[in-house]
């Protein structure tokens, strides 16, 4: 199965210039979206990951999926001010302005071995600082893993001291 004959190109959202990458008939194919479960964790089957973590919303999706089948906990990454318990937060900077995204300060035990996932890489920031944000608790990230590439965005630069594996590049 080739998986990106389930990914829509939309052009001109959500603005005009960039071809938007939609991931809605993936989800909607349990053989697609399987398959994608599958190719994202296999790297890391053999590396005795502790944590999945992933950003929200469609990091979501694809980690907690992951976090399952390497019978892994879930850490969830989310927006500032979202989380109801103690959290730790990392600050980022954005093209127009900046972010924060947060996590439970106990999501990870010292030293747990922690799997990043998402979607989408396009410019790395996000995912940069949330790599930063699970070191920060004491998590040790030994992978991301997404399923698209954007490579002309080139943010693999913001996340060349990780180890990176992709499905698809575009």
């Amino acid at each position: 199965m080739n998986l990106s004959d389930y990914i829509r190109s939309i052009p001109d959202w959500p603005k005009k210039g960039i071809l938007f990458r939609d991931i809605t008939p993936l989800l909607g194919s349990p053989a697609a979206f399987g398959q994608a479960i599958e190719s994202l964790a296999e790297p890391y089957k053999n590396k005795k990951i502790d944590y999945v973590a992933a950003v929200e919303a469609r990091g979501f999706i694809f980690g907690s999926a992951i976090a399952e089948k390497l019978n892994a906990g879930f850490v969830p990454i989310r927006k500032k001010g979202k989380l109801p318990y103690k959290t730790e937060s990392f600050s980022y900077g954005l093209e127009y302005g900046s972010d924060t995204v947060e996590v439970h300060i106990d999501a990870i035990k010292k030293g747990g071995k922690v799997l990043m996932i998402d979607d989408l890489l396009a410019t790395g920031g996000t995912m940069a600082a949330a790599c930063k944000l699970v070191e920060k608790i004491g998590g040790k990230v030994e992978g991301i893993s997404f399923l698209i590439e954007l490579a002309e965005l080139n943010g693999r630069e913001k996340l060349k001291e990780y180890d990176i594996s992709v499905v698809l590049k575009y």
